[in-house]
């Protein structure tokens, strides 16, 4: 099986392809989090856990909305 075929079926697996969610998440909530924790609680390492666990749980929350809309619309065809 080639890599193209390998990308073709995880595209269909995840619902279609496109960004993970939950990497945008993590991506996004972790230096948030530090930045907010630098400034709130004079602590960056609580702060970027505390974005790390934000970004984690609405990633998912996004990543599992996107999942049940796909699923939805393949229903109704």
């Amino acid at each position: 099986m080639s890599a193209d075929e390998n990308s073709h079926e995880s595209e269909r697996d995840s619902g279609g392809g496109g960004v993970n969610a939950l990497a945008i998440g993590i991506a996004l909530g972790l230096p948030l989090g530090s930045a907010i924790g630098m400034l709130v609680f004079d602590n960056i390492a609580l702060g970027g856990g505390i974005g790390l666990l934000a970004g984690i749980v609405l990633g998912a929350a996004v990543d599992a909305n996107r999942r049940h809309q796909t699923d939805d619309d393949a229903t109704s065809d």
